[in-house]
């Protein structure tokens, strides 16, 4: 009993010696490591500069003819000429169709026939008015007779005058049996083939002519844009606002505002040589309205916006960034106008602004940084 005693306690203190060999005593020994300092975000920046600005407006118009015609027949008959092809450019009273003119030819002769014998009616009736006239003054001849030769010679030259009335108009219709170009310009796809029966102002006409050279885009400008676009240089681009196709000019507003946009449409006319605007294309209009001159200029991509307004990050000499309250002017592209709140020559960041706050330290990589615009 006396040794199990024994070999129980010496276990028993080689357990509690490895227990605490295990688990030393640390109290005392733990020592606070100091903070590190807060990592620099990359970001990238651009000057703040003075210089000219353009304030140009943007506008989507339409390309419009000036004149677009119907090519119509005055006249029914058969149609024995075309004289254009499809597309063809045409010049103003250019022949384009024929009509068959030999009814209203036919026509006009008889009716010169009729003028000429009542034209001799009328000679043979006033000769003897004259001689009424003399022998009433003798007493020679009764008043009623000789006022009743005066009556038929008025007579015959209303039916003269309606004579050369229906001659006028044959030779009216057989003018019309030449159907000319009313405006110069491009004739479309043609309705009418040559052999066909027309008649006047059918639907369709004969072909659509439309003018080419000069030509118009109408668009609209806001309201109180008014008194800065009268006669101004216009510039039209294309649809996707990547190529200019023409200049022209602001040649007449319309009569009132359209009360449910508050805008005004204007007309630009543009020569168009090559013709590189075509009826119905969808451009943009630009309109140099002003030149804003020794402004400060920066990228619009440095300007932020929150709780109190627009603000930009200012570099500071010590590699930080200071939140700047700042008023902006127009802008055009990615460079806008500061109006207050900057002054020239300082940097901005343009970049890298999500993890950014007043005072934040930054580095700026050497190709990330840039001029103003």
């Amino acid at each position: 009993m006396r040794s199990v005693r024994h070999s129980c306690l010496v276990a028993g203190m080689f357990l509690t010696g490895t227990i605490f060999t295990s688990f030393p005593c640390t109290v005392g020994s733990a020592r606070a490591e100091p903070a590190t300092a807060e990592s620099a975000t990359p970001v990238g920046v651009a000057g703040v500069r003075k210089g000219n600005m353009p304030f140009v407006l943007s506008e989507l118009g339409t390309v419009i003819p000036i004149a677009t015609v119907t090519v119509q027949t005055r006249l029914d008959g058969y149609l024995t000429q075309v004289l254009f092809t499809e597309g063809q450019e045409v010049k103003k009273d250019d022949l384009l169709a024929v009509i068959d003119p030999r009814p209203y030819e036919a026509f006009l002769k008889q009716y010169e026939g009729q003028l000429a014998a009542d034209i001799a009616q009328l000679d043979e009736a006033r000769m003897d008015d004259a001689r009424y006239q003399k022998l009433l003054r003798r007493d020679a001849v009764d008043a009623q007779t000789a006022q009743d030769q005066h009556y038929k010679v008025q007579q015959l030259i209303g039916t003269v005058k309606s004579d050369q009335g229906l001659v006028d108009t044959y030779k009216l219709d057989i003018e019309y049996c030449h159907i000319r170009a009313p405006v110069s310009g491009r004739v479309g796809i043609r309705a009418v083939d040559r052999g066909n029966y027309v008649t006047a102002a059918q639907s369709g006409g004969l072909a659509i002519l439309t003018q080419m050279k000069p030509i118009s885009v109408i668009f609209t400008v806001p309201q109180d844009r008014l008194g800065q676009v009268r006669e101004l240089p216009v510039e039209a681009w294309d649809s996707a606002d990547a190529e200019k196709l023409a200049t022209g000019k602001v040649s007449s507003l319309d009569s009132e505002v359209d009360t449910s946009t508050g805008t005004v449409r204007l007309r630009a006319i543009f020569d168009n040589p090559d013709e590189d605007l075509f009826p119905n294309q969808f451009v943009n209009a630009h309109l140099l309205v002003e030149t804003e001159q020794n402004v400060l200029l920066t990228a619009a991509s440095a300007i932020q916006t929150g709780p109190d307004g627009s603000f930009v990050y200012v570099v500071q000499a010590d590699s930080t960034v200071k939140a700047v309250p700042v008023k902006t002017g127009i802008s055009q592209g990615n460079t806008v106008v500061i109006m207050s709140g900057v002054r020239e020559g300082d940097r901005v960041v343009i970049s890298g602004v999500d993890r950014l706050h007043d005072g934040a330290r930054i580095s700026i990589p050497a190709d990330n940084t840039s001029a103003a615009p």
